[in-house]
C-alpha cells in the first residue's frame, strides 16, 4: 500500500450492547470492499464490560439461564408478579455481579473510550463502522465529540428512543416479520409441511409452543423456543431453519432443529447478557413495574402469543444505579454521516434511522427496499448499498440525497 492510499483507520463495533470487537474486525474486514480494506486499518476493541475488557457478570440473573426457563410472556397477575419478580432478582444478579463498577458501564463511558483509542493512535478524528448497537454508540460519539468524528457508517440504526421504548417498538415489529414468516412458509407448503396458508402455518407454530409448554424435551421448553424464534426472524437466511425445525418437532417430537448452534448459558453469552443490560439501565430512564406489565398486555391484546425475548431494558425498573441523564445521540457541529437500514428489518425498525437522521444535518439514509434482515452492509451482497457506503468511507462522498436501493424480497426456496 503506497502512502497516498493510507487512510487513517476504521474502528468497528459489531452491536449489542455486549458484543465484541476483537473477532468482529477481523471477520468485517475480510467483507468489506477492497478500496475501503485498502483505505483503512480496520480495529476493533471491546467494550469496558465485554470480552477481554474486564468483563462483567450478573450471576444467575434472576433465572434467565434456568433450563428449561420459565415462560417468558406472563399470563394473568400471579404470573405478571412472578414475571417482575424475576426482574428484581435479575437487577440485585447484576449489582452483585458488577459491584462498584456499575456506574461506569455505559454508552457514553465506551465513547470516552473510543476517543482514548483515536489519541493513542495518534489520530484526529474517529472513523467508525458501527452495526446494530454500534449506531447508537457511533451517534453517541458525534454527540460528545463532534468536532474529532470523522466518516461514519451507522448500519441497523437503532432509534433516539430511550431503551425501554426502543424494545417496545422491537417487539412490535417481531409481531409484522412473524406474520410474513407465516405467509412465507405458507406459500411453499410442499416444502416445508406446515400448512398452505398462513393461518395453517400459525396454528402449527402454536402446537409447537404450546407442546414445549406443557412438556420441555431435554431443556428445551418456551423460554428456548422464543428465542429460537427471537433468532431467527431478524435473518431471513435463518427461515428455513425455522420452519424445517418445527415441521420435525411436530412430526417426531425432537427440538434439536431449533437449537441455537451455540449453547445459550455460556460464558460468552453470559457476558454478552449481563453487559447488555447494564448498558441500556445507565444510559436511559427506566420504566415503571406498572408500564411494563401495561405493555405486556397490550402486546398480548395484539397477539395472544408475542416474542418478548428483546424486552432487556425491562430490569432497568429495579436497577440499583440510575442514570442522572439520557444518552445524547448526534449533533449539528457533527459531519454528515451515512445511515444504512433495511426496510423491514424487525430488530432495528427504519423509522429509527428516519428519527435518528434529523438529529445528524447533512446525512443521508441508504435504505434498502424489500428487505427484512438485521444487518445491511457488506451482509446482504447488495452492490448498490456496499459502493455507496464504500465511496462514502474511501472519498468523502455523501450522497445528494438519500438513497433506495432494491433488495432481494423474500428468501427463495431449495
Amino acid at each position: 500500500m503506497s502512502c497516498a492510499e493510507r487512510r487513517d483507520v476504521l474502528l468497528v463495533n459489531p452491536g449489542g450492547p455486549g458484543g465484541s470487537g476483537l473477532p468482529y474486525a477481523v471477520a468485517k474486514r475480510a467483507k468489506l470492499p477492497e478500496g475501503v480494506r485498502r483505505s483503512f486499518d480496520v480495529i476493533g476493541f471491546d467494550p469496558r464490560g465485554v470480552g477481554q475488557s474486564t468483563p462483567v457478570g450478573c450471576g444467575p440473573m434472576g433465572g434467565l439461564f434456568d433450563s428449561p426457563g420459565a415462560g417468558p410472556v406472563p399470563v394473568g397477575p400471579v404470573a405478571e408478579r412472578a414475571y417482575l419478580a424475576s426482574l428484581r432478582e435479575m437487577a440485585g444478579d447484576c449489582a452483585a455481579g458488577a459491584g462498584s463498577a456499575l456506574p461506569y458501564l455505559s454508552t457514553e463511558q465506551t465513547a470516552r473510550d473510543m476517543d482514548a483509542i483515536r489519541a493513542a493512535l495518534g489520530e484526529e478524528e474517529t472513523n467508525f463502522l458501527g452495526v446494530s448497537y454500534g449506531s447508537y454508540l457511533g451517534a453517541a460519539y458525534a454527540a460528545r465529540f463532534p468536532h474529532r468524528t470523522g466518516r461514519m457508517v451507522l448500519d441497523s440504526v437503532v432509534g433516539p428512543w430511550d431503551w425501554y421504548d426502543f424494545d417496545v417498538v422491537q417487539s412490535r415489529a417481531l409481531l409484522r416479520q412473524r406474520d410474513t414468516f407465516f405467509a412465507w412458509a405458507a406459500a411453499h407448503p410442499d416444502r416445508f409441511g406446515l400448512g398452505s396458508t398462513p393461518e395453517a402455518v400459525r396454528r402449527a407454530y402454536t402446537r409447537a409452543r404450546d407442546g414445549l409448554v406443557a412438556r420441555p424435551v431435554d431443556g428445551f421448553g418456551p423460554g428456548e423456543f422464543d428465542r429460537a424464534v427471537y433468532r431467527a426472524l431478524g435473518r431471513t437466511e435463518r427461515w428455513a431453519g425455522l420452519a424445517d425445525g418445527l415441521h420435525t418437532y411436530l412430526r417426531d417430537g425432537h427440538p434439536d432443529g431449533l437449537r441455537p448452534t451455540t449453547a445459550f448459558g455460556g460464558p460468552a453469552s453470559r457476558n454478552y447478557e449481563a453487559a447488555n443490560r447494564i448498558a441500556k439501565c445507565a444510559d436511559t430512564p427506566a420504566p415503571t413495574p406498572h408500564r411494563i406489565v401495561a405493555d405486556i398486555r397490550r402486546t398480548r391484546n395484539l397477539d395472544p402469543q408475542p416474542v418478548l425475548t428483546g424486552m432487556e431494558a425491562s430490569v432497568c425498573a429495579y436497577w440499583h444505579h440510575r442514570p442522572t441523564r439520557r444518552t445524547q445521540l448526534g449533533s449539528p457541529e457533527a459531519p454528515p454521516l451515512l445511515l444504512v437500514a433495511s426496510a423491514h428489518d424487525p430488530v432495528t425498525p427504519v423509522e429509527g434511522a428516519r428519527q435518528l437522521r434529523r438529529l445528524l444535518p447533512g446525512s443521508r439514509l441508504v435504505t434498502l427496499e424489500n428487505d427484512y434482515s438485521h444487518g445491511v452492509f457488506t451482509s446482504r451482497g447488495n452492490a448498490c448499498v456496499d459502493d455507496a457506503a464504500a465511496a462514502y468511507l474511501v472519498d468523502g462522498a455523501v450522497p445528494r440525497t438519500d438513497v433506495r436501493c432494491a433488495g432481494p424480497g423474500l428468501p427463495a426456496v431449495r
